[in-house]
């Protein structure tokens, strides 16, 4: 959370974690691995770590772009390219979908679950959501 007149989400150890994750990833396996198994083994374990608990997070176009950078600058490294169009279409290639996507379908997910909980507060919380 962050310092603000609403209620506002860091990101700052969510790309930490990620960062970490996927330097780890390919400090273990490098340029062994093909470039199919890296990007698995980064949609496996550390997209995870970048999304996680961000789908009860209210977030904004700049903080979604933020997400998404992580993502082009992990694909700039993997490929050594510099070029954003290339990196789409290696990201297109792929089928590696956007953290902004990735973080919508989640909180859709949430929404569904938060809304049918039978916790009181949970209830009550979506009622008013819904009235809102």
């Amino acid at each position: 959370m962050k310092r603000s007149r609403v209620f506002k989400c860091s990101l700052d150890y969510a790309k930490k974690g990620f960062y970490l994750a996927a330097n780890a990833i390919f400090g273990k396996v490098g340029h062994i691995a093909s470039e199919e198994v890296i990007l698995q083994l980064i949609i496996s374990k550390c997209i995870p770590v970048l999304l996680y608990g961000l789908e009860a997070c209210p977030l904004v176009k700049s903080e979604l772009s933020s997400l998404g950078f992580v993502n082009n600058r992990f694909f700039m490294k993997m490929f050594n390219i510099n070029d954003m169009h290339i990196v789409r279409n290696c990201q297109m290639y792929f089928n590696f979908d956007m953290p902004s996507t990735l973080w919508a379908k989640r909180v859709r997910t949430f929404n569904v679950k938060f809304s049918a909980s039978n916790n009181m507060f949970c209830k009550a919380t979506a009622n008013h959501a819904h009235l809102m």
